[in-house]
């Protein structure tokens, strides 16, 4: 039997000629996008986003499946018409988002810079101050690309820690769209990148590391949006292991706040110091992965429609078959 990954490039695989000829099809479309899109204003993308958002909850079949039976699990009082509604309402505005954020990859245009909440460069620097860095746990939630740009401009020092796509030539994509705007990204994949972890953790770096989807990587269980879901243990298990402070920061909804607009990015310290040891064991990193569960899911629950919820999060959608078509 073939194993899973044998075609995947990022386990060192190689693709089959159907493959190759997918993903050349998929690139060549997501270039010929951008080259149509190049000058057409962040206001106006944001519209066509939102219209191919609706437009793939039409289509898509399987993600609105996912997204439905995820929505039915963590809200279970909607009726089946209310969780249409919420998950069109999601893919409508996640289309907007990737819509006005493509207007990132201009090397002319300024990025789009969220506002920091007022006590959110104030927890940063709190967190710093220990001089050991911080685990800066974050989401897929409302503009998440613009949030690492936005402290980058108000003068953190992230380093944000990704997973390659599996094409290289979207990786190289994702780079532009970060790497223009200041933001540094390190690949899980690449040499040295442990070493490189711990490195910029002594030198008193942010580490940007998105926990809110369900990951290959080392992972436990622990509650999120009210059920449990595999986590990402990796950031609680560094944090503990090299005594970082942690914080949660993500996009949140501002105090004007119309629409789909209005954003703001919010940062929160979470409590770690009473789980420290020598060595760090599994219950210690299991609860402070829960606290920052925690947190994360307030924060989707506070703008649940600008969360990825077409992804598999609990990935068991089998016996769980609340969202009809």
């Amino acid at each position: 039997m073939t194993h899973p990954d044998a075609q995947d490039l990022r386990e060192g695989g190689r693709w089959t000629p159907l493959q190759r000829a997918k993903n050349d099809l998929l690139w060549a479309l997501a270039c010929a996008g951008l080259l149509v899109t190049a000058q057409i204003p962040p206001a106006v993308l944001a519209r066509i986003g939102r219209a191919i958002g609706l437009g793939a909850y039409a289509v898509l079949g399987r993600a609105r499946r996912t997204a439905l039976d995820n929505v039915a699990r963590v809200f279970p009082h909607l009726a089946v018409d209310e969780r249409r509604a919420f998950v069109r309402r999601c893919f409508s505005t996640l289309g907007g988002l990737l819509g006005e954020t493509t207007a990132l990859l201009r090397t002319r245009a300024p990025p789009r810079v969220l506002p920091l909440a007022p006590q959110a460069l104030a927890v940063i620097d709190e967190a710093r101050a220990a001089g050991r860095g911080v685990v800066f746990a974050s989401a897929h939630l409302g503009p998440w690309e613009h949030v690492a740009a936005s402290l980058v401009a108000a003068g953190v020092p992230l380093l944000a820690v990704g997973r390659e796509s599996y094409d290289p030539r979207f990786t190289r994509l994702y780079e532009r769209l970060r790497g223009g705007k200041g933001v540094r990204t390190l690949w899980r994949a690449e040499p040295g990148a442990a070493a490189r972890i711990l490195r910029a953790l002594r030198t008193g770096a942010v580490l940007g590391l998105p926990m809110d989807l369900a990951s290959r990587g080392p992972s436990c269980p622990a509650p999120f949006l009210g059920h449990e879901a595999s986590t990402p243990s990796g950031p609680a298990r560094l944090a503990l292991a090299t005594r970082a402070a942690v914080v949660v920061g993500t996009a949140a909804p501002g105090a004007d706040r119309e629409g789909d607009g209005g954003f703001v990015v919010t940062a929160t310290r979470i409590r770690s110091d009473d789980l420290r040891a020598k060595t760090p064991n599994d219950a210690a990193v299991r609860e402070l992965t829960t606290r920052i569960n925690e947190e994360l899911s307030k924060r989707i629950l506070a703008i649940p429609h600008a969360w990825v919820w077409m992804h598999g999060r609990w990935g068991d959608h089998g016996d769980f078959r609340g969202g009809e078509l």
